[in-house]
């Protein structure tokens, strides 16, 4: 087995609990909430490995802190073409601000595509990172979420503090 095929991972306390960090030793490819609706179990050929998570974990501390609006983390989610494409397209919401189902299908060049997109957004490995609690019913409601909807509030609420403390969004300073 190559180092690339060995799952490395290592977990930090949040303010939403325990993060299960997952990656291939140079990419991150899970974040997960505990519990979360689409974890992997753990299995025992998983490879602790703090020290690979490092600049992941700071960053997170930092983005929990209200310190930090944006993530430089080397990404490599595992899905199809179009969930990558839709989890691509969630990178691109602006921290604290929301868009619906509808408006991620259009940006995708998809604009039949809502149901779908909700779907790859519900499937999104990296959470947090890959800010798919960013996404909204066009009705404005908070729609399912992974993690649970009292942790999207949750995320929603925490950057709504942190972008009126520090303003406008810092365009990737942090």
């Amino acid at each position: 087995m190559s180092n690339h095929d060995t799952v490395h991972f290592t977990t930090m306390p949040s303010p939403l609990g325990e993060l299960l960090l997952t990656g291939d030793g140079r990419h991150l490819t899970g974040l997960f909430m505990s519990p979360h609706a689409h974890a992997p179990e753990q299995q025992p050929s998983w490879v602790r490995d703090d020290a690979a998570f490092v600049d992941a974990v700071r960053q997170l501390n930092e983005y929990f802190e209200g310190r930090r609006v944006t993530f430089e983390i080397p990404l490599a989610p595992d899905g199809t073409e179009f969930q990558r494409r839709v989890w691509m397209a969630l990178r691109d919401i602006p921290f604290a601000q929301t868009v619906s189902y509808g408006d991620i299908a259009r940006e995708i060049g998809n604009p039949k595509g809502v149901r779908a997109v909700g779907l790859a957004n519900g499937r999104n490995p990296i959470s947090i990172i890959v800010p798919c609690h960013r996404v909204i019913g066009s009705n404005g409601s908070l729609t399912g979420y992974g993690g649970g909807l009292d942790r999207k509030q949750w995320l929603l609420a925490h950057e709504a503090r942190t972008a009126g403390l520090l303003g406008t969004p810092l365009g990737g300073a942090a």
